[in-house]
């Protein structure tokens, strides 16, 4: 019975001094677009680091980007720069449809994937849980 009530004593001290969240760290984080202006001119600085972390090409990134943004831009190293002035929080809703149709695996909801074509046709496979689908021609949207 001493036995049993030292144990509770001090697992309730252990518990106690535990954080409540461990960490809220995620494996997947994409980088926020460091956007810059310079006239009427968008720059986006580090193009090539978020195109790196969503494992995509950035040519394929980069002609969704000027396609629902409905402006022309060009590649320049690292960055890439839009011929008008958008909006920061714009640029990030775009990148964040990106993810969600180009990236995440729907069935397991990880970032695993990688594109490929089936003919003419653009599939998503899933190197996590294996689950393929095909990526729908997406629309721009006004």
């Amino acid at each position: 019975m001493i036995a049993d009530t030292e144990y509770a004593t001090l697992l309730k001290r252990a518990r106690d001094t535990i954080p409540e969240i461990v960490s809220d760290h995620q494996r997947f984080q994409i980088p926020e677009a460091d956007v810059i202006y310079e006239g009427k001119i968008t720059i986006i600085r580090n193009f090539q680091d978020i195109c790196d972390a969503l494992a995509r090409s950035c040519d394929h990134l980069m002609a969704y980007l000027l396609r629902e943004l409905g402006t022309p831009g060009t590649m320049d190293g690292r960055r890439v720069i839009l011929k008008s002035r958008i909006a920061e929080a714009r640029i990030a809703d775009r990148i964040g449809e990106y993810v969600n149709l180009y990236v995440m695996c729907t069935e397991c909801q990880r970032p695993d994937t990688h594109l490929e074509k089936d003919g003419r046709t653009l599939v998503l496979m899933c190197m996590a849980c294996g689950a393929h689908r095909p990526v729908k021609a997406h629309k721009a949207s006004s």
